[in-house]
């Protein structure tokens, strides 16, 4: 494989939560129809993601959210990475969330075929070595229209 020249990285991530992350991101996508977070703090023993939704979710669609991440985590998904032109992006990849200077060869992280998202960071081999999602807690702020998710993997 050649060696490509990414844009510095100054995270250590845990990949299980960091992995998690994006089936999150993805999994609001599909059932809210948002945008992927607008901030996410994801650590080793909990971790945050907000999102901008169009109204409060309900104590079922949270639920919703924790059943169907763990139904994905158990699904054991490939994780794989590809390796792409800025030119070359696939449909639906959002070039405005590249940070600013990005390199010309973008990697790309597939989760079987439930999400992709150019990132350069550490993840699991699959998805079964993710562990378990368990939903903390949310908030939603009216003003914001914002909704924050916390959870941890175990």
């Amino acid at each position: 494989m050649a060696d490509y020249i990414f844009n510095e990285h100054n995270k250590e991530e845990f990949p299980p939560a960091h992995t998690a992350e994006h089936l999150l991101n993805q999994t609001m996508i599909r059932i809210f129809g948002c945008e992927r977070s607008y901030n996410a703090h994801v650590e080793r023993k909990k971790s945050k993601m907000s999102f901008h939704l169009d109204h409060k979710p309900s104590r079922q669609e949270e639920k919703e959210i924790e059943r169907r991440m763990n139904e994905l985590i158990d699904e054991d998904l490939p994780v794989t990475f590809e390796f792409v032109t800025r030119e070359n992006l696939p449909e639906g990849i959002d070039v405005d969330r590249l940070p600013d200077g990005v390199s010309e060869t973008i990697r790309l992280v597939r989760i079987g075929d439930y999400d992709v998202c150019p990132c350069i960071g550490k993840h699991v081999r699959s998805t079964s070595q993710i562990g378990r999602f368990e939903m903390l807690g949310t908030n939603w702020d009216e003003h914001e229209r914002s909704f924050r998710v916390r959870f941890k993997i175990v």
